[in-house]
């Protein structure tokens, strides 16, 4: 048996389900703009990695947490 809504319950119903509608797309818009970022960030870390005094300046924990942020960065864009 369906429910019986008053004009009122049913229009509180609409705004409350384009709150969602708004934050799903906001959140979609704000994943992409991460996954830029990231994407970004990760393509930074491996260039300074291509460089032999960036990595000799390094620790190894250094080198293991960077390699392991690109690794991270790439799965999250992918």
């Amino acid at each position: 048996m369906e429910e019986t809504q008053n004009i009122e319950q049913v229009q509180q119903c609409i705004n409350a389900a384009f709150d969602s509608v708004r934050l799903v797309n906001r959140t979609i818009t704000e994943i992409d703009n991460y996954k830029d970022t990231i994407k970004c960030n990760y393509q930074h870390l491996e260039l300074m990695m291509s460089k032999g005094w960036f990595v000799a300046g390094c620790t190894e924990q250094q080198i293991v947490d960077i390699n392991a942020a690109i690794d991270a960065g790439k799965a999250y864009v992918a």
